[in-house]
C-alpha cells in the first residue's frame, strides 16, 4: 500500500469520526489504568458494568490496597480471569503507593513494570490519559492493519512499528481509536462488513464481502474468487440430479435363480 492510500484511509476515518474516544469509562489516569488491566480478554462493555459499581467504592491506589484482593473480587467476578486480575490490580496499586506517591507514571518503561501491564496497555494509558501519540495494537488493530495492508506484521509489536512508521503525524494521536473502532464494528473478524465500509475501495483485502441481493444490504456473505465462482454453485437440497441413477441390483438369491 502506498502513502497516498494510507493518507486517504485516515482522512476518511477522521471524517467519519472526528473526535474518537476510548469506550472504557474512567475519571482519572488511575481509573483508566485499572480499566485497561481489567479489559484484557474482556469487552469494554463488561468492564464498564463492573467499574460502575467498583469506582464509587475505590478510585485511588490506596483505596484499592485497603480493599485487597478478597474485597475486589466480588466487584469484578463477572469479568474473565478475575482472580488473576484482582491480584494484579492490588499489586500495581501497592507499587504506585510505594514508588510513585500514588500517581500513574507517564513513562512506558515504568508502566510496563507494573503487574498486569504489557506494552499494549502501556500504550493505551500513554495515549488516552496523557495524550501521547502512541498506537496500541490489540486484536482489532492487528486484524485491520494486516487485512487492509495498511501495516503488515507477524505480531502486534511489528504492526505497531510499521504503523508508527507509515502513519502521518497528524493522524497518530487518534490512529489507535479509529482502527480499533473500525475493527470492532465494521472490519469484524469472521465476516467483515465491507458494503458498509468507508475505506472499502482503498482496502487491499482480496476476499471482500458483498450484500446478498435477495436479503438486503445488511446481510453479507463472502464473495468467492472469480475462478471459483462457477464451482461454488450447487443444486438446491432435494432437487433432482441431471444424471440418471443406476438401476438397483437384484438380491443375490433371485439372481442365482434367474441364471438356473
Amino acid at each position: 500500500m502506498n502513502a497516498q492510500k494510507r493518507r486517504q484511509i485516515f482522512e476518511r476515518l477522521r471524517a467519519a469520526n472526528p473526535d474518537p474516544r476510548s469506550e472504557l469509562e474512567y475519571r482519572s489516569p488511575f481509573e483508566l489504568l485499572v480499566a485497561v488491566v481489567l479489559s484484557a480478554q474482556a469487552t469494554d462493555k463488561g468492564v464498564n458494568k463492573a467499574t460502575a459499581r467498583l469506582f464509587p467504592i475505590a478510585s485511588t491506589p490506596l483505596a484499592f490496597v485497603k480493599l485487597g484482593v478478597d474485597g475486589l473480587i466480588p466487584y469484578i467476578s463477572s469479568i474473565g480471569l478475575f482472580n488473576m486480575k484482582a491480584k494484579n490490580v492490588v499489586a500495581l496499586s501497592q507499587r504506585l503507593v510505594d514508588e510513585y506517591d500514588g500517581n500513574v507514571p507517564r513513562d512506558r518503561e515504568a508502566l510496563e513494570t507494573l503487574p498486569g501491564v504489557g506494552r499494549k496497555s502501556a500504550n493505551v494509558v500513554l495515549n488516552v490519559a496523557f495524550g501521547e501519540p502512541t498506537i496500541a495494537v490489540d486484536t482489532h488493530v492487528f486484524r485491520v492493519a494486516n487485512r487492509t495492508r495498511l501495516a503488515v506484521g507477524k505480531d502486534p509489536e511489528a504492526v505497531e512499528r510499521h504503523l508508527l512508521k507509515v502513519t502521518p503525524d497528524e493522524f497518530r494521536l487518534n490512529a489507535h481509536h479509529w482502527l480499533i473502532l473500525h475493527g470492532r464494528y465494521v472490519c469484524i473478524a469472521r465476516v467483515p462488513r465491507c458494503p458498509q465500509c468507508v475505506i472499502a475501495d482503498l482496502c487491499e483485502y482480496k476476499a471482500k464481502t458483498r450484500a446478498l441481493p435477495d436479503t438486503g444490504a445488511r446481510t453479507l456473505a463472502l464473495a468467492p474468487p472469480a475462478e471459483a465462482a462457477a464451482s461454488a454453485v450447487r443444486a438446491p437440497r432435494g432437487a433432482a440430479s441431471a444424471r440418471a441413477k443406476p438401476a438397483p441390483r437384484a438380491p443375490r438369491k433371485l439372481a442365482r435363480r434367474a441364471r438356473g
